[in-house]
């Protein structure tokens, strides 16, 4: 297993297949982008598969989702889909990704093996899109939607970052929309994790604040809080049901307690926590020929040495030195 000395244990793996990403997204990164890692720093995908595979087959690891930057650049991310997919114990294969791309790939991935896909969709607003993410392809994400959706990759979820004075009043018209589609919402707070280290807490839109929002226009009623395990958002009813929203308070209401998260970077790094500041190398080991169960051993060390939460509003806090497109959701 991959545990850690708080007795939680890693069974969720984010793998990052590229920091690359077709979008500049205020919150995320500068408008001229960021320097990429150069083809030979990353993965090739035999040494994504070998290190998912390990993660399954040794470490107990019964979740993978595909991060970027945007996954969907990745060029053969159909064939290591599928062959993730073949994997025993079969992983749940999941997908975080902007959608832009998705219109063409949805098909693809979905006969290729992916169960679940997230996509990040802050606005509703063709120009509000353009400057959050200063590129214009709001039409491009909601085609992407449509078609996740037509080819069974369901249920579809969202993803929305409210930002203060930007979108954070679309709060309604967002839920309306995924409602009205059939997509599953989830409302994240803003994290320290931008590129250019330009987050204040005065700019975030709170948890309780979103819930404010909706509030005149939805009746909110808690689900059952014992459903929620180890997932990071606390889900309510809307209007008493079946639909539902989700919450995900990670500075306001963190909930490391119960994390069951590891993340590996597009260059072979895991990582214990989204905010750590020390990485441990798998790629290179790896280049070297060490063996399964040497690469293993190094991961579990990785884990175990995980601190009992992401100090974001500890005193001394220091975001870490890769910004969210490096590292992957």
């Amino acid at each position: 297993m991959l545990a850690d000395s708080y007795g939680r244990v890693a069974t969720d793996l984010r793998i990052s297949l590229t920091d690359r990403c077709n979008l500049r997204c205020a919150y995320c990164m500068p408008p001229e982008g960021l320097d990429w890692l150069p083809n030979p720093a990353r993965l090739t995908d035999d040494e994504v598969v070998r290190l998912a595979r390990i993660g399954v087959e040794q470490l107990g690891i019964a979740e993978i989702r595909y991060t970027g930057g945007e996954p969907l650049l990745r060029r053969g991310l159909p064939a290591i889909v599928a062959r993730t997919a073949q994997l025993r114990p079969r992983p749940e294969i999941s997908l975080t990704t902007n959608a832009i791309g998705l219109a063409r790939l949805a098909g693809p991935l979905r006969a290729a093996g992916l169960d679940r896909v997230n996509v990040s969709l802050d606005t509703l607003r063709p120009g509000t899109f353009r400057a959050l993410a200063r590129r214009d392809r709001l039409d491009d994400v909601l085609a992407g939607l449509t078609a996740a959706a037509a080819a069974g990759i369901t249920p579809v979820k969202v993803n929305a970052v409210l930002m203060r004075g930007r979108n954070d009043d679309e709060a309604p018209d967002l839920l309306r929309y995924c409602l009205d589609h059939g997509y599953q919402l989830r409302f994240i707070e803003q994290m320290p994790l931008d590129a250019q280290h330009g987050w204040r807490r005065s700019d975030m839109v709170t948890a309780g604040e979103i819930l404010d929002r909706l509030a005149p226009h939805f009746t909110l009623t808690p689900d059952d809080p014992a459903a929620r395990g180890s997932a990071p958002a606390e889900i309510f009813l809307v209007d008493g049901g079946p639909a539902r929203v989700g919450v995900i308070g990670s500075v306001t209401r963190p909930f490391c307690g119960t994390c069951d998260r590891v993340r590996l970077t597009a260059d072979g790094q895991i990582r214990n926590c989204l905010f750590a500041r020390d990485e441990s190398d798998l790629r290179d080991p790896m280049r070297r020929g060490a063996s399964d169960a040497e690469l293993a051993g190094i991961w579990q060390r990785a884990v175990a040495a995980k601190l009992p939460g992401h100090g974001i509003n500890d005193p001394g806090f220091l975001q870490p030195t890769r910004p969210m497109s490096a590292i992957g959701g």
